[in-house]
């Protein structure tokens, strides 16, 4: 059989011969073939054509308004163009007979200021941040610790300082004047007399009527006390005292009045200063429910109640902050290996814990004993005494009157122990007790002419008239409320008249 030979009408036309043709090959792929140059002239041929019917750029002419006479003051005024360098008019002034250039500009002959005195910075480094010598503060810090203790003046006092001219740049300002709120009732200023800095002491009139405050107590105490303008602080400590004598949530009622004193000072120039609580009372059907007042006794500071009574507190108190590994009773000794009694409990607590005592008492022991190791034993009242063994430290020594609750030494691991515990018992009478059965109570009670002065001081609490304080200053006086005896709670360090008077 023949071959078929296609006739010339089935032969493809030249056009559709190119419209065949691959004119942009990938370049990536046979480098150099004949397909590779094809398309890399195409691509020549593209580039030229596109740069040669590229338009180019030409600026775009625009007329720019004139600016409104308005527009013109406007923009003269926004200019910051120094005026040494022309400013906006672009002019300068020579030098003339009377105007010569300055190679260095004057200094500024006062410079004032306000420092502020932050909380925990020294009185000294603030003048030294403003400008003032080293020799200088010190000198000032000395002046001032005359008149009060520099750990007295309160963080963010504003100090007016002024700063005088210096006779070489290099050299610190002198100061020529400072002035501060010292304190409430006093202000020093300082100036500069004939080279030397002379102190002024400026005595401030405070008033220190205490601020009683009263009100129902309603749904809430807190709230209600909030609302009748008692500070958080004394509204917290209101609570905490009535707290031991009441139960806040099932003695007090809502018709009941909360009757709070804080101690308070209002200086002549308005300031004031809200102190601690010095009074708390509850009123139930206009009597007086509870009457509480803080007293002194040595050194240590409680409420006692109108009778003279103090604080109870009652319960039965824990030596060291751990967890109980042994009860009293017999048992098998860890060490020896045989039953024998536990005349105490364990109590499993980290190296280096502090050991409580459990009350008041005197300090009979302190030192090491056998197998105890570090001992501690105290002597209470009616014939009961505690012991505190196996510390790795002891905070007493013998003879030393505790109180409950004072570290008396450290949790460890001497004499016959396994570990760090505390082994802790109590004896009655000599006897050996469970510390379990116990519980403690402390009350203290005033008696004799401490007595007479707590109720003497009672009796100038209620006559304190409610927002008294908050009326104009009393300056008779004879009608002026009596001031706080030295060293009860809210009475002041001195008189502010003797403060100024040396």
């Amino acid at each position: 059989m023949g071959q078929a030979v296609p006739h010339e009408d089935d032969r493809p036309g030249w056009r559709e011969r190119i419209a065949e043709i691959d004119w942009a090959p990938d370049l990536g792929q046979d480098i150099g073939s004949r397909t590779w140059w094809r398309g890399f002239t195409t691509l020549i041929l593209l580039c030229g054509t596109a740069i040669a019917a590229w338009p180019g750029l030409k600026p775009v002419d625009a007329m720019a308004a004139p600016l409104d006479p308005r527009d013109v003051e406007e923009s003269r005024a926004l200019i910051i163009t120094p005026l040494a360098w022309g400013a906006d008019t672009g002019r300068r002034m020579a030098p003339t007979d009377v105007v010569q250039p300055l190679a260095v500009a004057p200094e500024r002959p006062r410079i004032e200021l306000t420092a502020t005195l932050g909380q925990g910075d020294s009185f000294i480094r603030v003048l030294e941040r403003s400008g003032v010598s080293a020799s200088e503060a010190r000198r000032v810090a000395d002046m001032v610790a005359a008149a009060i203790p520099p750990s007295d003046i309160a963080s963010g006092t504003k100090l007016d300082i002024v700063l005088g001219r210096r006779a070489v740049r290099t050299d610190p300002r002198p100061l020529e004047t400072l002035a501060f709120r010292a304190a409430l009732d006093l202000r020093l200023e300082f100036l500069r007399e004939n080279g030397a800095l002379r102190m002024e002491r400026i005595a401030i009139a405070v008033d220190d009527t205490p601020l009683r405050i009263r009100g129902r107590v309603g749904n809430s105490l807190y709230r209600s006390a909030r609302a009748a303008g008692a500070p958080p602080s004394a509204i917290q400590s209101y609570l905490r005292v009535i707290a031991g004598q009441l139960s806040v949530s099932r003695d007090i009622r809502a018709d009941d009045q909360f009757d709070i004193i804080v101690a308070h000072r209002r200086a002549e120039t308005g300031e004031t200063e809200v102190g601690e609580l010095i009074y708390a009372g509850l009123v139930r059907n206009g009597e007086p429910r509870l009457r509480m007042l803080p007293w002194t006794i040595d050194g240590e500071r409680q409420w006692y109640e109108a009778s003279g009574v103090g604080q109870q507190r009652t319960g039965l108190a824990w030596p060291v902050a751990g967890r109980i590994t042994s009860n009293f009773g017999m048992r098998r000794h860890p060490i020896l290996g045989y039953r024998r009694m536990h005349a105490g409990m364990d109590f499993g607590a980290p190296h280096g814990a502090p050991i409580y005592a459990v009350t008041d008492g005197v300090v009979s022991f302190a030192g090491y004993n056998g197998g105890y190791g570090r001992f501690v034993k105290l002597n209470h009242a009616e014939g009961l005494a505690s012991g505190y063994a196996h510390m790795s430290r002891i905070a007493v020594r013998n003879g030393q009157r505790v109180r409950r609750g004072q570290v008396i030494g450290y949790v460890g691991s001497t004499g016959l122990s396994t570990g760090p515990h505390l082994h802790y018992e109590l004896h009655r009478n000599g006897r050996a007790i469970d510390p379990r059965t116990v519980r403690f109570t402390t009350r203290a009670a005033l008696s004799g002419r401490e007595l007479a002065a707590f109720r003497a001081r009672l009796a100038e609490m209620a006559a304190v008239p409610v927002g008294a304080a908050l009326r104009a200053p009393v300056r008779n006086a004879e009608t002026a409320p009596p001031p706080l005896p030295p060293g009860q709670p809210g009475a002041p360090a001195s008189a502010p008249a003797a403060r100024v008077a040396r």
